[in-house]
């Protein structure tokens, strides 16, 4: 596979950007070699900058779940850049996204659009804070809710995947403010408020974590967390950044059946673009200014190019309900090859799938946890990784992320992936070094 151009211009870019990139996972460390360039995408693949094809499943990590550049958001966006590109003004498309979202969320009663899924996570938890008066809050062990100070404390995604779960810069204030529980154990959180007794303010989860790799929450840990929310009067916050509208029309807490008080959103809400909304419960977010003493604000937040995106995306999904069914059938489809390609294989694996977002971990046993997930072994997966992206296969670049299936992701795309699973272990499998691991 030929890569000069990509190579030319990681390195370019290692002179003007820290690590060449602008989001630490996309520097392949995790894998080895350098990342690709990509220069334009369409349907389920996309190409770089050396004229190369590949079958993607990071669809710019979970956004696009019809797949690259739909005819439907393309002419969204080009009626917005017409109309122009941002007001700092409110707009009538920000009234009818909203309306949009808590009709097909139903515990969102109001909502707030933000840039991105940190801003709606730290402003979620604000809100919370301010709403109960109280400062500390309870995250899990390998959940990511993106690079605010207070998240950065055993930390899922990029940060589990460089091995730096608590970073430099963050301080020992909001250290001390942030409470870990162990996922899938809701013991562990019975302990911790039991030790803070009248002192937590919220729990923010991940009801299917994305950034262990995907690890969906068992349904009973999540009712036992939302009774012992309700009984403690602590907000319930469920981070759906990546699951919202991706697993289920109403995300998974559709999935559940469990409502939180409070609800965060990315991804497909802005249809591709830079967007993030939290929500919920009226009696909370009227708290937020204008009306309440909480502050946020954010200059292009609600702006319309990225509205017009993701109210034709939130649009399509209401007016085509068979949506997830293309999605699991599609999804079930391409577990069941790469479960088939792999019979022949003797190394342990665990394959976890909700809907359109699976990962591929390598280890013995089940992965339910974050202790379960980290003994997956990181340097055959980059193996695997680099292989795959020889047969112009494009997965995440690092083991504990997901990767998601598209609508238009075909039979011929799916059983390529598999047969490329296949070769791909073969290939490991042959290697003097790993020989011995099967």
């Amino acid at each position: 596979m030929n890569t000069l151009i990509s190579t030319k211009l990681f390195k370019e870019a290692q002179q003007y950007i820290p690590g060449g990139v602008n989001s630490p996972v996309r520097a392949f460390k995790a894998v080895g070699g350098n990342p690709i360039f990509i220069q334009r995408g369409e349907g389920s693949k996309f190409y770089d900058v050396d004229g190369n094809e590949f079958i993607d499943y990071i669809g710019s990590w979970g956004p696009h779940l019809f797949g690259h550049n739909p005819p439907f958001i393309k002419k969204a966006l080009l009626k917005a850049v017409e109309d122009g590109t941002s007001f700092g003004a409110p707009t009538k498309l920000e009234v009818e996204i909203a309306k949009l979202i808590t009709e097909l969320v139903p515990s969102v009663e109001m909502v707030r659009m933000v840039n991105s899924g940190t801003e709606a996570t730290m402003s979620a938890v604000r809100a919370a804070r301010g709403f109960t008066g109280k400062e500390k809050f309870i995250k899990f062990e390998g959940c990511y809710h993106g690079h605010a100070d207070y998240f950065l404390i055993k930390a899922g995604s990029g940060a589990l995947t460089f091995g730096v779960p608590t970073s430099p810069g963050v301080t020992k204030g909001n250290a001390a403010d942030t409470l870990i529980a162990d996922y899938n154990d809701i013991d562990s959180v019975k302990n911790i408020i039991h030790q803070n007794n009248d002192e937590i303010a919220a729990v923010i989860i991940e009801p299917i974590a994305g950034n262990m790799g995907v690890v969906p929450a068992e349904k009973n840990f999540l009712e036992e967390l939302r009774n012992i929310c309700s009984e403690e009067k602590i907000v319930l916050i469920f981070d759906e950044v990546m699951t919202g509208f991706r697993v289920a029309k109403g995300g998974a807490q559709e999935l559940y059946g469990i409502k939180p008080d409070l609800s965060t959103f990315g991804k497909i809400i802005g249809g591709g673009l830079p967007v993030g909304a939290f929500g919920g419960k009226k009696e909370i977010m009227e708290i937020i200014a204008p009306n309440g003493p909480v502050y946020q604000a954010g200059t292009l937040s609600g702006n319309p190019l990225a509205m017009a995106a993701g109210y034709a995306a939130l649009t399509y999904i209401k007016d085509h309900p068979d949506v997830y069914n293309i999605l699991e059938e599609k999804s079930a489809y391409l577990e069941n090859g790469i479960r088939e390609a792999l019979t022949d294989v003797k190394k342990n694996y665990a394959l976890n799938r909700v809907g359109s977002m699976m990962t591929l971990f390598f280890t013995e046993g089940e992965v339910n946890s974050f202790k379960s997930a980290v003994k997956s072994d990181t340097i055959l997966y980059g193996k695997f990784y680099s292989e795959m992206l020889k047969h112009g296969i494009y997965l995440a670049p690092a083991q504990f992320e997901a990767v998601f299936v598209s609508t238009v992701h075909s039979k011929v795309d799916l059983d390529k992936t598999a047969s490329a699973c296949v070769e791909a272990l073969r290939f490991v499998r042959d290697k003097k070094n790993y020989k011995n691991i099967f």
